[in-house]
């Protein structure tokens, strides 16, 4: 009787590990932009507004996505077309979600004498930045997906010592480091209080307690 498994996992070849590879950076990329953000926060004191975080949520999310293929790699030692749907799905709504939040603060500071939100790099803000990030990466996922149906059940050796795997755990460490990060850094700057401020100027845990009393000089914020 015929099946439609084949009896054996067969080689991945150059497109099965280039899969491969584009989730692992894809997660690091996403994980190093939000870092981008911590950078800012605690180098140069610029508190991140509401809207930052959900943008930063969604980038975490969007490269949860990709290190769920990575998982499943060096788990399983192949990845499935569910498993590559799962994952860039997730990535691919983490994105569009994304781009709506970075496209809406952009909007709120698109009048000409409006001077926006923070600081810039390479003349644009931050969230503008975010979302040609978000617009590129709806395009980078589509461009996976199309070629997933090549690579969906074909071995990827990950299980294994060697540079698979070292990256992939890489990817994993790297992200779930910088969760915790941005969730430490988001309850101290939120303190014990439903709502983050519109324009945060300090860490209100550390005032909430009692660390530091409302005299005590604050970060320079950023407006």
């Amino acid at each position: 009787m015929h099946t439609l498994l084949p009896e054996e996992t067969p080689t991945g070849g150059l497109l099965g590990r280039a899969q491969y590879w584009f989730a692992c950076l894809f997660a690091i990329g996403w994980t190093g932009v939000v870092c981008g953000g911590l950078l800012y926060q605690f180098g140069l004191w610029e508190y991140p507004c509401p809207l930052c975080i959900v943008q930063r949520m969604f980038m975490l999310l969007a490269a949860m996505g990709a290190a769920y293929i990575v998982r499943t790699a060096l788990a399983y030692g192949a990845v499935t077309g569910r498993d590559y749907m799962t994952g860039w799905g997730l990535s691919l709504v983490a994105v569009i979600a994304g781009s709506f939040a970075s496209w809406r603060q952009t909007v709120l500071h698109i009048l000409p004498k409006d001077k926006g939100y923070g600081s810039e790099l390479l003349g644009l803000h931050l969230y503008v930045w975010a979302w040609i990030l978000f617009q590129v990466s709806v395009v980078a996922i589509g461009i996976a997906l199309a070629f997933a149906h090549s690579t969906a059940d074909r071995s990827v050796p990950a299980t294994g010592p060697g540079p698979l795997r070292a990256a992939g755990m890489f990817a994993l460490g790297f992200l779930g480091l910088v969760i915790a990060v941005n969730l430490v850094a988001v309850f101290f700057q939120e303190g014990l209080h439903w709502f983050l401020p519109d324009a945060p100027d300090r860490y209100r845990f550390l005032y909430d307690v009692g660390i530091l009393d409302e005299a005590a000089p604050k970060g320079a914020g950023h407006h």
